[in-house]
């Protein structure tokens, strides 16, 4: 089980891909058909072997312009895990009462998504591909703009009752919640999902995710000039903190 991807909610799609890929440094986003059955349109980019995406309402009503409005603004959305065994994975969530919102099964792909309610924090997304290197929701030839170097290694989610939140992830997911630094983790392969109090009073939510980049510095500076950064000194892109780490 790996974080794959990260997804966020943003009002200004083009503001926030400026934003991203001035910091970042990653190119190329795919707009994928397939979110506009949400009302949503997207850009998802290749993070080495990762991927984040922003997706941003197209019409009134949809559950991330509610979202918008329920957080004050921008902020995390989806967190989106691949699985290397579908149906315990699958079983496992049964098992812990996560309600299934969206099912996808088609020949080498898979998704399942649950609801936020029945989890915590944000929507999850448990995905599997064959070959495992595959990631549909990249678009075809992503692997020719992946960097190498760079990925996303760790997902933050803040909750009033962290110790809570993350023994609900632990169960739905089958995996242990460990306690160090302060934060509730859950070790997944390469990477964590970490859950810490409330940061700020936008409530419950993804509130940010690390990234490995060849050059951490730079990024940073580069989030300065453009005024992405927080009254604590975080680098901020679609409204959430980006945590820079070096590979």
């Amino acid at each position: 089980m790996r974080l794959r991807q990260i997804a966020l909610v943003g009002a200004d799609l083009a503001a926030r891909t400026a934003d991203i890929e001035a910091v970042l440094g990653v190119s190329h986003p795919y707009d994928d058909p397939g979110v506009g059955h949400y009302g949503l349109r997207n850009g998802v980019w290749a993070v080495g072997q990762t991927f984040l995406e922003v997706v941003s309402p197209r019409q009134p009503g949809t559950t991330a312009g509610r979202l918008i409005e329920k957080r004050g603004g921008d902020g995390g959305y989806m967190v989106i895990l691949q699985v290397r065994d579908l149906a315990a994975a699958r079983r496992c969530a049964a098992e812990a009462g996560a309600r299934v919102v969206e099912q996808i099964d088609r020949p080498g792909v898979a998704a399942t998504h649950y609801h936020p309610r029945d989890v915590g924090g944000a929507i999850l997304s448990l995905d599997w591909m064959d070959p495992w290197d595959r990631w549909e929701w990249g678009g075809k030839g992503w692997e020719g703009n992946a960097r190498p170097g760079q990925a996303i290694v760790g997902a933050e989610l803040q909750a009033e009752d962290p110790a809570a939140m993350a023994g609900r992830w632990g169960e739905v997911l089958g995996r242990p919640v460990e306690q160090s630094d302060g934060a509730r983790r859950i070790a997944l392969e390469g990477g964590e999902i970490r859950f810490t109090p409330l940061g700020d009073e936008r409530g419950e939510g993804l509130s940010g995710f690390d990234v490995v980049l060849a050059d951490p510095t730079a990024a940073r500076s580069i989030a300065e000039s453009r005024g992405l950064i927080d009254a604590d000194g975080e680098v901020v892109l679609c409204g959430a903190r980006i945590y820079l780490r070096r590979p």
